[in-house]
């Protein structure tokens, strides 16, 4: 697992196509904007099952 620091509209290259980018919202929240060809699923954590 790789921990970098990200400030707001910082971001991150994965395998040159995909975009991880730190977006921070009016009410101080940060978010990520995840920008990967169609073909590459994103799912969020709390949907996948634990094995």
């Amino acid at each position: 697992m790789l921990v970098v620091g990200r400030k707001p509209g910082e971001y991150i290259v994965i395998n040159e196509n995909i975009i991880v980018k730190v977006v921070k919202t009016e009410d101080g929240n940060l978010r990520l904007a995840i920008e990967a060809p169609q073909h590459v699923p994103i799912m969020r954590g709390e949907l996948i099952p634990h094995q």
